[in-house]
């Protein structure tokens, strides 16, 4: 069992506080990822649960027991690195036994635990070369079994694929979530990748500026985003984010924007839910999900019409963005559904999707429609 938890931490360099009052509890067997974007204080956190950094003030417990004041070594925690920082003149088994010889394991002990963990990483016939016969994929793969080889009670990974092109990234997302789930071990990863996030994590710890922002898991902090930057940090395309005015009558409730002309039909419960912000000028701001915009070619009830803009064909599907008065609004559709820029088509909000948010602190009205 291995359990983390942050209780008030705080850090400054100087002059300038990179985390502010983290609390976070971390379960045994959990995949955490700290995502947010560079100098948001992800990687200082990560660095002080290793023992690399000294906090300030506050306690970080590794199964109960205060360890801020331990030395790295101390811990019991490997960590690997975005740099593969192997020994070049060493083998790969050199390499991955390395740690076990400096505890003083016996030969016969090095050489099972190094095939052992070879084999977990399908780089068992790379065990002979050096680091300069590898590909980067390899490489990494190399510094994750000299790290997990000594049994760690947690695995700590700082953008470990992020030096890898596209494709490598994509085959080494899907060896380390396997690799997670065979070894069992609690593992954090620090990412500025949203896509990284949602695909490896079972919970997402999302910061800015060295406050954490919202965490939960990948659905959850797509789908129910806390506050504006969690809304637009997380996913791709972004969430768009309007300012909106919103009116009532006995038919239900319009959400205006982009000029007074452009009113989408809401129902009539939504002005209830926004806690007074529709009286408020300026007040609220409107998210939408690029699927959750809506897009028909021929003209239909509670359809506005709109011109598509520019179109991106991404494959399965396409993002097109559509002039909605002076507002522009990202919709996600099938390939091919909008022929070309210029064209005249219909949209409308779908209101199970929408979002609102206070204007002035940015935080969600969790209206739910």
């Amino acid at each position: 069992m291995t359990q983390i938890e942050l209780r008030g931490v705080q850090k400054w360099f100087g002059d300038v506080q990179v985390v502010k009052d983290m609390n976070l509890a971390i379960a045994d067997n959990e995949f955490i990822v700290l995502l947010g974007q560079s100098g948001c204080g992800k990687t200082t956190t990560l660095r002080a649960i290793a023992g690399l950094e000294t906090i300030d003030e506050g306690d970080i417990l590794i199964d109960g027991k205060p360890v801020q004041h331990m030395k790295a070594s101390d811990r019991d925690i490997a960590m690997v690195f975005q740099s593969f920082s192997l020994y070049p003149h060493m083998t790969v088994y050199e390499n991955i036994a390395f740690p076990l010889r400096a505890t003083g394991m016996d030969r016969a002990g090095i050489d099972r635990s190094v095939r052992e963990i070879a084999k977990v990483l399908r780089i068992t016939d790379l065990l002979g070369r050096k680091p300069s016969a590898l590909s980067g994929g390899d490489m990494q793969r190399v510094a994750i079994g000299r790290a997990l080889v000594r049994q760690p009670k947690a695995m700590l990974m700082d953008e470990p694929i992020g030096a890898l092109d596209a494709k490598l990234r994509e085959e080494m997302r899907a060896e380390i979530k396997r690799l997670h789930l065979q070894q069992g071990s609690t593992t954090i990863y620090v990412t500025h990748d949203q896509v990284e996030a949602m695909s490896l994590a079972d919970r997402i710890v999302v910061m800015h500026e060295g406050v954490l922002q919202q965490i939960g898991a990948p659905e959850e902090v797509y789908a129910h985003p806390a506050n504006l930057f969690v809304a637009q940090f997380v996913g791709s395309p972004v969430m768009n984010v309007a300012p909106v005015t919103v009116s009532s009558n006995t038919q239900g409730a319009t959400v205006m924007m982009g000029g007074e002309a452009n009113g989408f039909a809401f129902p009539k419960e939504l002005t209830g839910k926004l806690n007074g912000h529709a009286d408020k000028p300026g007040a609220l701001k409107l998210g939408i999900r690029p699927e959750g915009v809506l897009v028909e070619r021929e003209e239909r009830q509670g359809y506005l019409p709109v011109e598509a803009h520019i179109i991106e064909p991404l494959g399965a599907y396409d993002i097109v963005d559509l002039a909605v008065g002076s507002t522009m609004l990202r919709a996600r559709t099938r390939a091919g559904f909008v022929p070309r820029a210029g064209e005249k088509v219909y949209a409308r909000i779908d209101p199970a999707q929408a979002h609102f948010f206070d204007t002035d602190s940015g935080r969600s009205l969790g209206v739910r429609l």
